[in-house]
């Protein structure tokens, strides 16, 4: 009979407190709190966030054990987010984790936040066979990743400025709509006409994006609209957000299509918070077909944050024996 390998992965890297148990790499719980406290603000407060997963980080491991019916002297290893992330949030999970390892005299794996959005792919089949390049678009990154390996993984193209999350929700916030912002678009978006107004791509040398542009050309084009009639964008608010999102994903997917043609590569996925989007994953199914890639695509509660996708983080680096010490501290900015 082989090894019970049953672990335990925590995620608080900004403003979802979760919690998760892998046994032989199977995820068999994922317990995610979400923090709503942060919409009334517009966005995440980061002194908010650290202290509701400081709330929420026991009831929510507790959860995640019973749900998978294990005991903490079953466990092998406990794995958490290291980063990137906020530091406030981080330091309650490194913490918890660092803890919960010594008493538990469990070793203890860090996790890269970013690394662990690809590896979610990981979670259920289809799975993507290596090589195979990630399209990685969550709330600060914006990242083509060629991934040949588990744990071996090359970023070949990113943002030099804001990530599309962010101009999803700066954009969002300019058309008065509520936090999170780029769900809010996107539920807009499939009613309007996506070529309704036209907005600037941004040309990058290589594989690099930039969306800083695009963003500001909303902002121009919203005030020069107003100026003219007042109720612009309350009467037009389908078709704007159907526009913008539009150039958001082609802008993503003329890298990615020569990404895929540069380094030969047909399985293609994409990965992180924005990859919920649905006119971004109606659109890369579409490309798909025309380039006859192999597409993956995560089900959406494996999209936004959660332990998951640090649990299936957590097993490889447990199988290849990646542990780390006790006087790890965490990464805010850590790069993949």
């Amino acid at each position: 009979m082989p090894e019970k390998i049953a672990l335990l992965a925590i995620e608080s890297s900004c403003d979802e407190t979760s919690a998760s148990v892998i046994i032989n790499g199977e995820v068999k719980s994922n317990i995610v709190s979400t923090q709503i406290i942060h919409e009334k603000y517009g966005g995440v407060v980061p002194e908010l966030a650290s202290r509701a997963h400081q709330q929420h980080i026991l009831p929510v491991v507790d959860a995640a054990l019973k749900e998978a019916k294990v005991t903490k002297n079953e466990l092998k290893a406990v794995g958490f987010t290291r980063g990137p992330g906020l530091l406030g949030s981080l330091l309650v999970g490194t913490s918890f984790a660092k803890g919960f390892a010594l008493a538990n005299k469990i070793p203890l794996i860090e996790v890269n936040h970013m690394q662990a959005h690809i590896l979610a792919h990981f979670i259920d089949d289809p799975k993507p066979a290596f090589p195979f390049i990630c399209l990685t678009v969550s709330g600060g990154h914006t990242q083509l990743v060629l991934v040949k390996d588990y744990l071996e993984m090359e970023v070949i193209g990113e943002t030099q400025d804001d990530a599309v999350g962010e101009a999803f929700d700066k954009g969002a916030k300019m058309l008065g709509l509520n936090y999170p912002g780029g769900p809010m678009i996107d539920k807009h978006a499939a009613k309007g006409n996506p070529l309704a107004y036209e907005f600037p791509i941004s040309e990058m040398k290589g594989l690099s994006f930039s969306f800083s542009g695009v963003k500001t050309a909303l902002r121009y084009f919203l005030e020069k609209k107003v100026k003219e009639d007042t109720n612009f964008i309350d009467e037009n608010m389908d078709d704007i957000c159907a526009s913008y999102q539009y150039t958001l994903v082609k802008t993503l997917l003329q890298k990615l299509k020569k990404a895929t043609r540069k380094h030969k590569v047909k399985h293609v996925a994409i990965a992180g918070g924005v990859a919920a989007n649905k006119g971004l994953r109606n659109a890369l199914q579409e490309t798909g077909q025309k380039e006859k890639w192999e597409v993956f695509i995560p089900q959406f509660e494996y999209c936004t944050d959660n332990a998951a996708m640090i649990a299936v983080s957590t097993y490889y680096k447990f199988l290849a024996k990646e542990f780390t010490e006790q006087s790890i501290s965490p990464l805010p900015r850590y790069k993949l």
